[in-house]
């Protein structure tokens, strides 16, 4: 006989547990969406200064560079930072002269995070009233720039961010890749963005549209120069200012592969879940996040057999059903290979082996490493 007590605290876990669950569900309902044909009536406005730091993206590259000139929008100038790339990169940008502009990074100053150092050093030598900071591994429809900045002049916002579809290719892609989409949306409340009165913040590096007036005003990236999380840490200059930031899922206006292969998605997730800021405090709260709201609350039924209590019984197998439906539902809402979901346990198992790795390194004080260069921790 199951003691009343085990039976109430199991009863109340596993109603918690669900709640959760329904919070990425619940805000992915509430994401703006941008797609072409939206806002028709732009062709040629404001001049938009597309800035890219590259750092060893032959394979990449290309394709980003090709749909960029392919755009819509008039009034254009791309600008590709190299960051002392070893490949043939700089080879790629000089192909596509004058349409595209290569400018060679200084050398990177103490206290720096590459990727921010390249889009200042861009942003001094661009020319358009808006900025747009993306990522060499984006791929645009012919219509993003003209529907973005259309968004942007209409909602009058000084900052404009969207989140692309993301690409998944191989086994670890399929299984991971959907499970960070939740994780993204969750820990930042990604929607809440869009409300005048809220004060959560967060931006996409991979495509961050800013007015060239605002970002000159909080200082640019010079006064996030040593932030990992660059994208975030300069929606913050932005909120804390009352501006306007817009956030929309995009899937049809633009695609990432963000990563290639295993090792190079852990080293990038951890760099995500690291940052230069360590808190150990904050990767125990997280790791414990993840085993007592994704893995434990999957032990009842198997338990629940065992001790021989239909109530527990019937309760686990509603969070089975729930929680793997949920995955399955979340992979093809974001267009992921649907059947993916039902390994939402392995991706799990994924984050915690990358907070567990965060503590053992952030505890020994170990540099993070990122794209062949390395940033002390702060803090």
């Amino acid at each position: 006989m199951v003691a009343d007590w085990v039976v109430i605290l199991a009863l109340v876990g596993a109603l918690a547990t669900l709640v959760f669950q329904g919070i990425p569900l619940y805000l992915g309902l509430q994401m703006p969406s941008l797609a072409p044909g939206d806002r028709p009536g732009l062709r040629k406005g404001p001049r938009v200064s597309v800035i890219i730091a590259a750092r060893n993206e032959v394979d990449d590259l290309p394709a980003c560079l090709d749909s960029l000139r392919q755009q819509t929008y008039g009034d254009l100038e791309i600008l590709v930072v190299d960051g002392g790339s070893t490949d043939g990169t700089r080879d790629i940008v000089r192909a596509r002269a004058p349409a595209v502009r290569l400018l060679e990074e200084p050398p990177l100053p103490p206290g720096w995070v590459g990727k921010n150092w390249a889009c200042w050093n861009g942003a001094q030598a661009a020319s358009g009233e808006y900025l747009l900071f993306t990522d060499a591994d984006m791929r645009y429809h012919p219509d993003t720039i003209r529907a973005t900045v259309a968004w942007a002049e209409e909602e009058k916002a000084q900052l404009t961010t969207l989140a692309p579809r993301v690409e998944t290719v191989t086994f670890w892609e399929k299984v991971v890749m959907p499970f960070y989409t939740q994780v993204v949306l969750t820990y930042f409340r990604t929607p809440r963005v869009n409300r005048a009165t809220s004060r959560t913040a967060m931006a996409n590096g991979q495509f961050t549209l800013v007015t060239r007036a605002a970002y000159d005003a909080v200082g640019g990236h010079a006064s996030v120069r040593g932030a990992v999380l660059e994208d975030v840490r300069l929606a913050e200059e932005f909120r804390a200012r009352r501006w306007k930031l817009r956030v929309a899922w995009s899937p049809d206006l633009l695609s990432t592969r963000m990563y290639r292969d295993r090792h190079e998605m852990f080293e990038g997730l951890l760099k995500n879940v690291h940052g230069s800021r360590f808190s150990a405090a904050r990767q125990v709260s997280f790791l414990a996040g993840l085993v007592g709201l994704y893995w434990l609350p999957l032990a009842l039924l198997p338990v629940a057999v065992v001790w021989g209590s239909p109530l527990l019984i019937a309760v686990g197998a509603v969070l089975y059903v729930a929680f793997f439906g949920k995955h399955v539902a979340f992979a093809r809402a974001i267009r992921g290979p649907t059947a993916y979901g039902l390994l939402f346990p392995v991706a799990v198992g994924f984050y915690v082996a990358l907070i567990a790795t965060s503590l053992r390194r952030g505890l020994a004080r170990q540099p993070l490493r990122w794209k062949g260069r390395e940033y002390p921790l702060d803090g």
